[in-house]
């Protein structure tokens, strides 16, 4: 009798503690020290009957930026080892970031590309799967709901003024400039909410530490190529005032950098390549539109 009465408090106490227990573990979130996944995003057909391969890649790392220079780390097959891939990789999911065109007759080939990361190796496979084809307004809306090709917003265009001298620790003005149709038409700005009384307080708490997203047309910059990184001063979105977006680099090593600017209608972006020769204070920047 003793035995069963004891055995039924174990059960008892064993299953309190289990609803103690958490319903969810918690995501591990690694600052630095992991590897850098390449993702195949999609081909796109070009009117001459060559295909466009897309590649994104996702860092895992929430903090650590990794630069992996072309070569035996960060290569492309075939034409390789260097095809135009980043070799500056920014945290987390960087979608729709580089494209190597294939022939018409590619067929049954496949586009490689390897990464290899603070000692683990990823790779990313392109093939022309019927099931993997998308299109340039995809792209330009970043896998987003997209209204189709009828849709009469057209995407922005954006030019960069050249840059005529980088030095080190100095910072470049980078000076942006945008064209657009003015669709899609800017959201409101919704009226604050009436102060709440101390009553109510709780349920009317809203997040404070967000810096809300510039509505209308911005241009953002992120680095794609360099041997270190770069930092935009302001970074993030830059609102487009008067046709143009300026914001300042700054360069902590000589090398050859490539830096993308992003203007988006809130909608639909387009994007332009700018390469930086940071020598002695002497700067070239052949620019091509991605």
């Amino acid at each position: 009798m003793l035995a069963c009465v004891a055995a039924f408090a174990f059960l008892a106490m064993a299953n309190a503690r289990a609803q103690q227990l958490p319903t969810a573990i918690p995501q591990t979130k690694w600052a630095s020290g992991q590897d850098v996944v390449p993702y195949f995003e999609g081909w796109i057909r070009n009117p001459d009957g060559s295909f466009d391969m897309v590649f994104g890649y996702f860092n895992r790392n929430w903090q650590e930026e990794l630069a992996i220079p072309a070569g035996a780390g960060n290569f492309v097959e075939p034409g390789g080892p260097d095809r135009g891939q980043p070799t500056y990789f920014l945290p987390r999911r960087q979608g729709w970031v580089f494209r190597v065109r294939v022939p018409q007759d590619f067929g049954k080939q496949v586009v490689t590309w390897t990464v290899t990361a603070n000692g683990k190796t990823q790779k990313a496979y392109g093939e022309l799967l019927p099931v993997e084809e998308i299109t340039e307004r995809i792209v330009m809306a970043r896998g987003n709901l997209n209204p189709g090709e009828g849709d009469p917003n057209k995407p922005p265009l954006v030019t960069v003024a050249p840059v005529h001298a980088a030095s080190i620790g100095d910072a470049v003005s980078l000076r942006a400039t945008v064209v657009d149709d003015g669709l899609p038409k800017p959201r409101e700005v919704s009226a604050k909410r009436p102060a709440a009384s101390d009553a109510t307080k709780i349920q009317a708490q809203t997040n404070s530490n967000v810096t809300p997203r510039p509505r209308g047309l911005t241009v953002a910059w992120m680095q794609l190529r360099g041997p270190a990184r770069v930092t935009f001063e302001p970074a993030g979105s830059i609102p487009v005032a008067e046709g143009t977006a300026v914001t300042a680099a700054r360069f902590q090593q000589p090398g050859i950098y490539v830096l993308r600017a992003t203007a988006s209608d809130g909608a639909l972006a387009t994007k332009t390549d700018v390469t930086i020769t940071v020598d002695a204070g002497k700067s070239q920047n052949p620019m091509r539109v991605w």
